[in-house]
């Protein structure tokens, strides 16, 4: 039986790690079939309409979907603090600039890119525009493919993005930018993605969920321990960025763990406020709406490793 697997392009995700080391799932009898998207909101879409079995998403797209009605469920986690700011060199940043609200203030009646409409990036770029009162005076593009976010910038459609650590390297080589914010400072402990489930599909096939979740680990384990070998093997699988490319990637924030955590919890139920305020959501979630960690605290019952 086949594994139907969304996922993203992002590095950082062990997705494109386990689709270059074939034999880590193949040794837990696990036939994947991946299918990748440019979005979460994007994959959650998938979900709706009974085309995934499990999935790589940031909690924000997922709680959307739960929110309308789709059972799905998150089962582990596997990155935090994976959103960066970038802009051009001529901008300033931290810690130049001390203040996110300052730095935000040089794009006044300028557009800043973002990926698509309602991912975790997006949610974290509203919130600070609107905390900081620049809603009405930054305008926010959303995009469906991260690399037409590095050619917005080239081009100076955009004056600045936010999004994934591989942005930002992205933004750096090809666009002449730079880091202006780090993702530590913008929103700590955010969880930036999770192995998400469907609920039926979890029930039904238990075992080789728990055998995702092994491989899973065993991948994040990879990253945090032999950073350089994995982005080798992943330059040498994607083939379109070298291995220094992808190292610089994963490290801006090498917080890898299959772990859900009790400040991952209490990110995510942030991030739940946080969405109902801006009307991303209408009602509020529970945590038990959002997570079922039984599986992942029977494989990985130790310290967590962000």
């Amino acid at each position: 039986m086949k594994l139907r697997i969304g996922h993203l392009s992002t590095f950082y995700h062990t997705a494109v790690l386990l689709m270059a080391r074939r034999d880590l799932l193949k040794d837990k009898g696990i036939c994947p079939d991946w299918r990748l998207f440019g979005t979460g909101p994007a994959i959650v879409n998938s979900f709706g309409k009974d085309g995934l079995d499990i999935a790589y998403i940031g909690l924000p797209p997922a709680i959307i979907g739960i929110e309308q009605g789709l059972s799905i469920k998150c089962i582990a986690g596997g990155h935090i603090e994976g959103t960066v700011v970038s802009a051009k060199v001529q901008y300033k940043g931290y810690p130049e600039m001390g203040d996110l609200g300052d730095i935000l203030q040089q794009f006044c009646g300028l557009k800043i890119g973002v990926p698509g409409k309602g991912s975790i990036h997006d949610v974290i770029l509203n919130d600070c525009l609107k905390r900081y009162g620049l809603s009405d005076k930054i305008e926010v593009i959303n995009f469906q493919w991260s690399d037409m976010i590095t050619e917005a910038i080239v081009r100076d459609e955009i004056a600045a993005a936010v999004g994934t650590p591989s942005l930002a390297v992205a933004i750096e080589r090809y666009a002449g930018g730079r880091i202006i914010y780090p993702p530590s400072l913008l929103w700590p402990n955010n969880p930036s993605y999770g192995i998400h489930v469907n609920s039926t599909f979890l029930k039904r096939e238990s075992k080789m969920v728990e055998q995702f979740l092994l491989c899973h680990e065993e991948a994040t384990l990879l990253l945090r321990s032999r950073e350089e070998e994995v982005a080798e093997t992943i330059s040498d699988f994607i083939r379109i960025v070298d291995k220094d490319f992808v190292l610089e990637a994963l490290r801006i924030s090498p917080k890898y763990c299959a772990q859900i955590t009790e400040g991952y919890v209490d990110s995510t139920m942030e991030f739940v406020k946080t969405m109902k305020n801006l009307g991303y959501i209408k009602r509020v979630l529970s945590s038990d709406d959002i997570f079922d960690t039984f599986l992942i605290k029977k494989i990985h019952p130790d310290r967590a490793h962000y």
